[in-house]
């Protein structure tokens, strides 16, 4: 007889999206919940992430749950050790260490219509039952690889961004690192001072703005702590200055043109070499891929320790690669800064629905798609928390998820009154939300931006990742579920 534990709400994932998930359910009285986390601590992408340098994109003040502000970032950006700081401090405050069960990886989730719960196994081959699950596993957990041949023959060190390897000096070593998405141009900077040489392999040159990073001094600190009112203009301020940077994502205007005048700008005034210059240009729109920021990343570029190679890597060598044109470069150490998995599913648990259904593999066939990203027809009270066409390009994340879990705690109380029925979003009305999402997004810059993007499905086709419109319209439309959108089911047994 297998031992099963039951619960309301079963949480996956103990980042930013489940803590702030299981916050706001137990604000409304949902107490019968578990967070299963994999890690021996809380943090996600601010725990799994710790190279030099690392930092968070978004200011601060807005990367923090609007209900929870904190007066004491020390950065404008604030560096990772203090966002997951942050999240620790948040899970004591609301009591949320006895709802989480470390060191348990998630294997598979499926649901039993008879009975109308989801039925999980864990890696320990333990069961538990739930009546709902949200699912916050998150997109940036697995680390991608180029496909680059002969990898294994390499026999230096090599490790990717995510995998940071702090036992190995980069003191006087030939360091090699391929890509220049957002972590590599926060740890290159970092380690070209401590290297005797450094080669940055690029393949596509990115949009870089200004970082302008600022301390914040004491006197700061102590007047957010005095004058909350005070920390909150500043969160509204800069959530309203990034809403309408944002609007140069829809179309060629104004603001698309004052953006590519800034970072144009940023990058002139940085880089001298022309040859340099050259390679660093973006040859495609700005936006059309995540643009970057960094005040010190350009200037690393022009050391006289450093190289950024365009030739392209035919095969990895037993002392280092063979570019395509034939030349072999030797290096001690190579580190891969090409970023995570944000558009396959396969790497993810098992979440088995109606008719035997499995979701993350129908997706890698075809696409993540969702209702408003939260709800899938086919898997009855499953949700997710920043899933399908539910990330940015402009704007915080935090304030996606503030948004989906005032639609899941809407539909689990709906649910928690109708305790012999489950609930499923009708297929017909998941297919028309999606065709007038992918609507909105087919003339907009990452479809039409003349690059290949991460936010497509293999760089270059369905858009899955990217909400087309501002936060505050997702605010409205997820502010209320209608069960008229629902099958709703009756429970056999």
């Amino acid at each position: 007889m297998k031992e099963i534990e039951k619960m309301e709400v079963a949480i996956i994932g103990a980042g930013f999206a489940g803590i702030g998930a299981a916050i706001k359910l137990k604000e409304a009285g949902i107490e019968a919940i578990k967070i299963f986390e994999r890690k021996k601590e809380l943090g996600g992408t601010w725990r799994d992430n710790t190279y030099p340098g690392c930092a968070c994109d978004i200011p601060s003040f807005l990367y923090s749950y609007s209900f929870e502000p904190n007066p004491e970032w020390s950065e404008s950006f604030s560096p990772h050790n203090e966002i997951l700081a942050y999240l620790k401090n948040c899970a004591s405050k609301y009591d949320l260490y006895k709802h989480i069960q470390f060191e348990t990886a998630v294997v598979s989730a499926t649901f039993i219509d008879d009975n109308g719960y989801w039925e999980i196994l864990d890696n320990n081959n333990k069961y538990y039952h739930a009546r709902s699950v949200i699912s916050c596993s998150g997109p940036l957990n697995e680390p991608v690889y180029p496909d680059i041949e002969n990898k294994e023959a390499f026999e230096g060190e090599l490790f990717h961004s995510l995998n940071w390897n702090h036992q190995y000096d980069l003191k006087n070593k030939k360091v090699a690192v391929i890509g220049t998405g957002a972590s590599a141009i926060q740890f290159v900077p970092e380690i070209a001072p401590k290297v005797s040489q450094l080669t940055v392999f690029q393949r596509t040159a990115p949009w870089i703005s200004p970082k302008n990073n600022q301390a914040i001094d004491e006197i700061s600190k102590n007047r957010f702590r005095k004058f909350p009112a005070y920390q909150k203009f500043w969160r509204e301020f800069i959530y309203w200055f990034l809403e309408f940077q944002g609007l140069s994502q829809y179309k060629d205007n104004k603001i698309r043109a004052w953006r590519k005048k800034v970072t144009t700008e940023h990058r002139i005034s940085q880089i001298k070499d022309t040859d340099l210059l050259k390679k660093t240009t973006p040859n495609y729109e700005i936006g059309c891929k995540r643009i970057l920021i960094s005040d010190n990343y350009y200037p690393t570029l022009e050391r006289e320790n450093v190289t950024l190679e365009t030739t392209s890597i035919k095969r990895f060598t037993k002392t280092g690669v063979e570019l395509i044109d034939g030349h072999l470069l030797d290096f001690d150490v190579v580190i891969f800064g090409t970023g995570f998995k944000a558009t396959t599913f396969g790497h993810i648990y098992d979440v088995i629905g109606l008719e035997n259904r499995n979701l993350f593999k129908e997706w890698d066939i075809t696409g993540a798609e969702a209702f408003k990203g939260i709800n899938v027809s086919g898997f009855p009270n499953f949700m997710l928390v920043v899933g399908p066409n539910t990330g940015l390009g402009h704007n915080s994340i935090i304030h996606m998820m503030e948004s989906q879990y005032n639609y899941i705690v809407d539909y689990l109380l709906k649910l928690k009154k109708q305790p012999d029925n489950y609930f499923n979003i009708k297929p017909e009305v998941q297919k028309e939300y999606n065709n007038n999402l992918h609507k909105k997004l087919e003339p907009m810059i990452w479809n039409k931006g003349g690059c290949n993007s991460y936010y497509l499905i293999d760089g270059k086709g369905k858009n899955t990742s990217i909400w087309p419109g501002s936060t505050m319209s997702y605010r409205k439309l997820t502010r209320k579920t209608s069960l008229n959108d629902f099958k709703i089911s009756k429970i056999k047994s």
